[in-house]
């Protein structure tokens, strides 16, 4: 049986790819009733994903953008680049860290050969995969549902297998930081995830290019007082820079 959340985003994928869908279609693929059915899509219609119609919703322009990580990674490349190199200034020898999926913890990954003894859990199978070729990482993968849009790890068993553990650090990517509502990703499931990450690291450092800035996704990660440092581009704004510092924000700018 499907969660909540697992349904509903399937909901919006249907409605990204077909741009409408009906209460009596979605009933009967979901195997639930017509009333949880409209229950879904009047929350979808609050979160700015859909129009609800008669017996059905229609596509709206929204916040749930979710490309794919080939189209991200083509996205503020030389930025990614930079704080990869620069977070690792924040890993020491015999650490234990998470890596979250993504383009920028993926720059992260690909320097971590110069590093030893460290242990790495990651939800990203392209990222596992880089680690193999280095000597002195014990590399652990959680479990889950694969997301061919990012190769990503997701579901009850990702988030069972983070909960065993605690970790020094988390690195962490996001797709929208607002002050109002913290760190933002499209993706419901990715963003449970990452919730129990953030419970589980002593340490979080969310690594993000200052596009992201003042943008909201979909499902909220966290506050930002949840973080304890942002390593991020020198693009940003002095404006907005000055209000993550009055924050006890460590902004580490590259």
């Amino acid at each position: 049986m499907r969660s909540t959340v697992e349904r509903r985003d399937s909901i919006i994928k249907l409605i990204q790819k077909n741009g409408k869908v009906r209460v009596d279609d979605l009933s009967e693929q979901f195997d639930v009733s017509s009333v949880t059915i409209r229950n879904d899509l009047d929350f979808l219609e609050k979160k700015g994903i859909c129009h609800r119609t008669h017996g059905g919703a229609l596509i709206r322009k929204n916040v749930y953008e979710d490309p794919t990580l080939e189209e991200k990674q083509k996205r503020s490349k030389k930025e990614k680049e930079r704080i990869g190199g620069r977070a690792l200034d924040f890993i020491n020898d015999g650490d234990s860290i998470l890596l979250d999926s993504g383009t920028t913890t993926l720059e992260i990954a690909y320097r971590l050969n110069s590093k030893k003894n460290l242990t790495v859990m990651t939800n990203a199978l392209n990222i596992a995969l880089k680690l193999l070729s280095f000597d002195d990482i014990n590399i652990m993968v959680t479990g889950g549902t694969l997301r061919k849009e990012s190769y990503s790890l997701v579901g009850p068993e990702a988030e069972a297998s983070i909960k065993n553990y605690y970790f020094d650090k988390l690195f962490l990517g996001v797709d929208g930081l607002d002050f109002d509502l913290g760190l933002t990703t499209p993706n419901p499931m990715e963003a449970q995830l990452n919730r129990i990450m953030v419970s589980r690291a002593q340490q979080v450092i969310a690594v993000s290019d200052s596009s992201k800035f003042g943008r909201r996704s979909f499902s909220q990660i966290c506050k930002i007082d949840a973080i304890h440092t942002l390593i991020t581009d020198s693009n940003i704004s002095p404006e907005f820079e000055k209000e993550l510092l009055k924050r006890d924000l460590e902004v580490v700018k590259v």
